[in-house]
């Protein structure tokens, strides 16, 4: 289950290791951690994935495998991720069942609106902002846009996408359920104090 909003979700970085920034980024406050790391090994993912699920189990938190629905089968993990290019969401829900997560990527309120009706749980709409964590073939959607989309979808919506400390409140209030960050606590000098300030300011608001 998708935890109650506002919520960070820090994506790991694959320039430093996935198992220290999720438990610093716990220790913090965030609620997801999702594993993302596109060069390293199935073996080396699963590794990671199952210090990662025992880490959340640990802090309450929710651990998410990008694209890999076997390691997120094998590992323990809470659910999977995927992007338009991975298995469509609901091939994964057959594979996965009802007990676990499945985010999908989407980019426009119709890929939102497939997963929404292939069976997703929650959606990854970005990127909001300018973001240099991956190539992008399209401009940045902004505030607006996740706005609209946000008012037509029953599915929660974590903002993604050049989001920090500056711009992650408003995003809330622009209808997203959380926020998901890669540099913004995986590439700062302190990690746990970066996610301690981005849930304090997504939540600040609210209470």
């Amino acid at each position: 289950m998708i935890p109650p909003s506002p919520f960070l979700c820090v994506i790991t970085d694959d320039a430093f290791c996935p198992v220290t920034i999720a438990e610093l980024a716990l220790k913090g406050g965030a609620a997801i951690i999702q594993l993302r790391h596109k060069s390293a090994s199935g073996s080396q993912l699963f590794s990671w994935a199952v210090e990662i699920s025992k880490l959340c189990q640990k802090y309450r938190g929710l651990c998410i495998i990008n694209d890999r629905v076997d390691i997120a089968m094998a590992s323990g993990a809470d659910g999977v991720h995927l992007g338009q290019k991975d298995m469509p969401a609901d091939i994964a829900r057959k594979l996965l069942g009802k007990k676990r997560i499945i985010g999908v990527s989407a980019s426009s309120l119709e890929e939102a609106l497939q997963a929404e009706k292939d069976g997703a749980d929650y959606i990854g709409f970005g990127h909001i902002y300018p973001t240099y964590s991956k190539e992008k073939g399209f401009p940045p959607l902004g505030p607006e846009t996740l706005q609209n989309t946000a008012a037509l979808l029953s599915l929660p919506i974590i903002a993604i996408g050049g989001i920090n400390i500056e711009n992650a409140a408003s995003l809330i209030s622009c209808g997203a359920a959380g926020v998901a960050v890669i540099s913004a606590v995986s590439r700062t000098d302190e990690p746990l104090m970066a996610a301690r300030e981005l849930v304090s300011a997504i939540k600040r608001k609210y209470s």
